[in-house]
């Protein structure tokens, strides 16, 4: 589940970036980026995972699932948080210029 909420975050945000006009401005491509490097992680958890377990792997307790769709769901928000720290750095728009040098 992990994988599946990290890819489906991935797609979400290509999308998003893809169709924005203003793309650098903030910084979506950092953003699908983010999801996308989290996602190659879990795919390759899911291979060396799958290696050792083979079919056992797709028979999982329903605790388990939630465990991993609660940890998808954080993996997704600490890279929403990470992207608005890096956009809050950056600061495309000059917004927190203005207000602190005034």
């Amino acid at each position: 589940m992990t994988l599946l909420i990290t890819i489906i975050a991935a797609i979400a945000a290509t999308i998003v970036w893809y169709m924005n006009e203003e793309r650098d401005a903030y910084r979506l491509g950092t953003l699908s980026l983010i999801y996308w490097g989290a996602s190659l992680m879990w795919f390759m958890d899911f291979v060396f995972e799958y290696a050792e377990l083979k079919a056992d792997y797709f028979v999982q307790e329903f605790a388990d699932i939630l465990n991993d769709s609660l940890l998808g769901v954080a993996v997704v928000a600490l890279g929403l948080i990470a992207w608005l720290v890096i956009l809050l750095i950056k600061d495309p728009k000059g917004v927190f210029n203005k207000k602190f040098m005034k």
